[in-house]
């Protein structure tokens, strides 16, 4: 089938990418991301895996991604689940510990990130012979696409009231009341990107985004390093790369909304953010 189809075209390179799929509640939308992976990867001729690490969804999940190791094969797709739900750093520990690939691709299950951009992650990788190549919305032509009302007001909540009373904190009033915040548009995490490239200056775009391929021994490292959990998480990776001297490539990518079932963003990550920025620019 699709497995055997990838297996006629793979190239010679020797590298494999292992994609790390964390899911809670996804049954609907992981046939679809698990059949646009195989498609893409058979495609380019890559070598690669599927890992699937199931957070004890109760809506099935779990059954739905043995029935696709039934399809694809249990070499393509890689069941390692967990009892309840524990977090994203520790699904990608997890993950990585199963991961037979020398590169490790990190992505959401709910469609919000395309895997047709994936060739364009490698592609990018082997040029610059980067440590971590980052997708971006804020570059060329990447964009967002499909918000809807309730992230709008989180939106809203986190740029016209916590930025502000953030810039206050750090003694920067007089820089958001120059009104340089209006230089870039603020659109859902362009605004988190904006304060976090003033206070830390990280060196890359999108700082927030999960759609990004890793050297192996290079996430591990990173993962062992950060201290962050929820939204603030991906960005400490990006600060930490820096600390550590490790270069970033970026590609511009689509990030659309999830196509089923519900946003698991709320009010609590803002506040999760704010806390976790403040301990980065007090770290680094």
């Amino acid at each position: 089938m699709a497995s055997r189809r990838s297996d006629t075209k793979r190239r010679g390179d020797g590298d494999k990418y292992s994609v790390l799929l964390p899911t809670y509640n996804e049954r609907e939308n992981l046939p679809l991301i698990v059949w646009l992976l195989v498609k893409y990867f058979g495609e380019s001729g890559y070598d690669y895996e599927i890992i699937v690490i199931d957070d004890g969804s109760p809506d099935g999940t779990l059954q739905v991604a043995e029935q696709l190791q039934k399809i694809y094969g249990e070499d393509k797709i890689v069941l390692r689940p967990r009892a309840q739900k524990l977090g994203l750093g520790t699904a990608y520990i997890h993950g990585i510990k199963h991961a037979k690939g020398n590169f490790i691709i990190i992505m959401d299950a709910d469609l919000s990130h395309h895997p047709k951009f994936i060739p364009e992650f490698i592609k990018k990788q082997k040029e610059g012979g980067y440590d971590l190549v980052s997708g971006t919305r804020y570059k060329g032509d990447g964009g967002v696409y499909g918000w809807d009302l309730r992230r709008k007001l989180i939106r809203y909540l986190r740029e016209d009231v916590y930025f502000p009373l953030l810039f206050s904190l750090c003694g920067l009033s007089s820089l958001w009341n120059s009104g340089v915040h209006l230089t870039l548009p603020f659109s859902h995490s362009r605004g988190a990107n904006f304060i976090t490239q003033v206070l830390l200056r990280p060196g890359a775009s999108d700082l927030t985004g999960s759609f990004r391929l890793y050297k192996k021994e290079v996430l591990e490292r990173l993962v062992e390093k950060c201290v962050s959990k929820g939204y603030v998480f991906q960005m400490e990776m990006i600060v930490r790369a820096r600390q550590l001297g490790y270069t970033i490539g970026e590609v511009p990518i689509s990030f659309v909304d999830r196509v089923y079932g519900e946003s698991k963003l709320g009010g609590n990550e803002i506040v999760s953010f704010l806390k976790g920025l403040l301990t980065l620019f007090a770290t680094t």
